[in-house]
């Protein structure tokens, strides 16, 4: 690996400039390094480095409090978190330390910050040979918040950042923490380093570290992109009363549109809740907790059954705290009468759970309440008051009316969204057939994953040692699309088993397709009419119900398999044979439900061992890039061809990685190709 580009090496300087930049009176240290194994150790080096000249600096005032000590733990934070990065986010690592300026004669903080890119970072090839070896692993954020007097995470849009504040004179591991580090931490005065390391849980926190710090993400997902609650400008924590007032008079109103901004489209009411708190804390509280009250316990109140709300997200300014907090507010949760609506109603402070130093304080609960339903409880508290502002409780009354707007439409989308899970089950054969001396593979990708596709594929035993299979595309998505699968899939397979040939089913299939669209189109019209609309004589709208499907029948016999099959308007079927030749096996014939007098017709062929025949939606066929389609120049056959000797799952894994691979943007189509191959 080549030299890491650092502040130091980059930066021109005057002959008496120190190294590191100065931050007002900050000494400030930074560089960047690259997402590989070796990370870790550079960026060891780089942060022994900075310190050394630090303490050698004569200027500085707390040269003479950089002993070993702060020097191990940093080293230690410091590997923790940028092993972390590169091991769970994978990308380029920012490293900032910084030693803050001394405020009345004490010594201030070292700062550790490290960045990474982990919302906009690309999906890892797993079977890529790893050019560095076995990756040095980490222990956790254990370590980091046992050696902290304080820690937290902030996200921006493409960037995480975790921040480490080291106390500069404090006291180390062996020595006990004080407040958001030792005990609370899980470290007993005593303890040691090796303690945390060999801790039994330690590598279940090394998995769980970026979970546990994506819990609270806003960078990724359906919000991934937009501006986040770190952006919003707000007061900061301990704030006076006269700082209270300037930022209301400044930026109450661009905190609330903002704020609206960002819980508006949110379709997940746990990042509802998680972005109340980045919103609340710490601009207006330095705490908070949301309460919901999930739809099954709404149901269960109604059958007089008593479930209670359920503690969805607890934030504090420390991430110390969390836990701590967590655990005394599901003890004790918020109890308000029915005849309160939005307004602030004052709750006991968890005095206990934030340790002696914030004893007491002020905590108020907000009913959350949209379209007349209670949808849960918003709870904040301010350490070392005695209440908040009026000014405050009103700002939070209005946000709390938006974030339980936001929480009862990410409810509405998750009711659709399961309706349309449940839906797309249903459209679709629960399991595919194993047929004697065939191997079959399935690759589908229905473009909106949670919805009902326009593609669908089925594979069954039609009896009489028969088997058929179909692979269809209807008019177009959504709710439309499964109402015509819904027709299709059981009628033929009714007709498949009642005996019927190949093109006897086809040439059922459409005139029953266009007797349905009859029916509708009449149903519209009388509709209509009833409504005080125009006559019969006026066009209620297309009613038209068309799909292209492929159909076939296989029967085994002694030394191969007989197969007959014929295409609606469906992209062909390709066979491959075992010395890479590749033809059609089929002709166009019109789609079904189009025209009454579609005559359909079958090719019947033999496969033996070694053939393939390839089905394909034109999701496949018609896959873009610019002005080009997979399928130009017989695209198709020639990825095809170069798949002689492979099993059936590695030619359908093959034909979909060329697929995506085709265009640089994802595809804007279904897809489904199905392959079977004679053994």
């Amino acid at each position: 690996m080549g030299a890491i580009p650092t502040q130091r090496e980059s930066m021109p300087r005057a002959p008496d400039m120190p190294a590191h930049h100065r931050a007002g009176q900050d000494r400030v240290a930074r560089t960047s390094l690259p997402g590989t194994p070796l990370a870790p150790g550079a960026a060891r080096r780089f942060v022994r480095g900075a310190l050394a000249e630090w303490t050698a600096l004569a200027t500085l005032p707390a040269a003479e409090i950089l002993h070993d000590r702060l020097t191990h733990d940093a080293l230690v934070v410091v590997s923790e978190l940028v092993t972390n990065a590169v091991v769970h986010a994978g990308t380029d690592v920012e490293l900032l330390c910084r030693l803050e300026s001394p405020a009345d004669g004490a010594p201030g903080p070292l700062v550790v910050e490290v960045s990474d890119h982990h919302p906009a970072r690309g999906v890892r090839d797993e079977g890529a040979e790893r050019p560095y070896g076995t990756p040095e692993y980490g222990r956790g954020l254990r370590l980091v918040s046992a050696l902290s007097e304080a820690w937290g995470i902030t996200y921006r849009p493409g960037v995480k950042t975790i921040w480490a504040r080291l106390p500069v004179g404090g006291a180390g591991v062996g020595d006990g923490i004080s407040e958001g580090g030792g005990s609370e931490a899980g470290v007993s005065e005593g303890g040691s380093l090796s303690d945390i390391r060999n801790a039994p849980d330690i590598e279940q926190k090394v998995q769980d570290s970026e979970a546990y710090a994506d819990e609270h993400a806003l960078g990724h997902g359906p919000w991934a992109g937009t501006p986040l609650a770190t952006e919003i400008p707000g007061p900061e924590p301990r704030r006076s009363a006269q700082q209270d007032q300037d930022w209301l008079n400044r930026g109450a109103l661009s905190f609330l549109a903002e704020a609206s901004d960002l819980l508006a489209g949110q379709l997940d009411e746990e990042i509802v809740a998680s972005l109340a708190g980045q919103l609340l804390v710490p601009r207006l509280a330095d705490w908070c907790a949301v309460w919901l009250e999930d739809e099954a316990t709404d149901r269960a109140g109604g059958l007089g059954l008593a479930l209670g709300p359920r503690l969805a997200r607890v934030w504090h300014g420390s991430e110390n705290h969390i836990e701590d907090l967590r655990r005394a507010l599901e003890k004790d949760p918020p109890r308000l009468p029915d005849s309160v609506r939005s307004r602030a109603v004052p709750v006991p402070w968890p005095g206990e759970a934030l340790g002696a130093r914030v004893a007491s304080g002020a905590a108020l609960a907000y009913r959350l309440i949209a379209g007349g339903r209670p949808l849960g409880t918003l709870v904040i508290g301010r350490a070392g008051t005695p209440g908040f502002p009026d000014e405050i409780t009103g700002l939070v009354e209005d946000l709390s009316r938006r974030i339980a707007l936001a929480i009862g439409a990410a409810r509405q989308y998750a009711r659709q969204a399961t309706i349309s899970r449940v839906l797309q089950r249903g459209l679709l054969p629960g399991a595919v057939a194993e047929i004697p001396g065939v191997r079959s593979a399935l690759v589908y990708e229905p473009l909106d994953k949670g919805g009902p596709s326009g593609d669908f594929y089925d594979l069954f035993p039609a009896g009489d040692g028969r088997w058929c299979f179909a692979v269809g595309d209807v008019q177009g998505k959504g709710p439309e699309a499964a109402v015509l699968i819904g027709l299709a899939r059981p009628w033929l397979r009714l007709l498949a088993r009642e005996g019927y040939e190949v093109a006897d089913v086809l040439d059922r299939l459409n005139q029953l397709l266009l007797d349905d669209a009859t029916e509708a189109a009449d149903a519209a019209a009388r509709a209509l009419v009833a409504a005080g609309g125009p006559g019969l004589g006026t066009d209620p709208g297309p009613q038209t119900r068309f799909l292209s499907m492929l159909y076939g029948e296989l029967v085994p016999f002694d030394g191969g398999v007989r197969c007959t099959l014929a295409s609606a308007g469906h992209p062909l079927p390709l066979l491959l044979g075992p010395g890479g030749d590749v033809r059609e096996v089929a002709r166009p014939q019109t789609l079904l439900g189009v025209f009454e007098d579609a005559d359909y017709t079958s090719e019947t062929f033999e496969l033996h061992s070694g053939d393939t025949v390839l089905c394909v939606t034109d999701g496949v066929t018609e896959r873009r890039s610019g002005p080009h389609q997979f399928d130009d120049g017989d695209g198709l056959a020639q990825a095809l061809a170069g798949c002689v000797g492979l099993s059936a799952e590695l030619i359908a894994e093959r034909i979909r990685r060329l697929v995506h691979e085709f265009g640089a943007r994802p595809p804007e189509d279904d897809m489904a190709l199905l392959v079977l191959q004679a053994e």
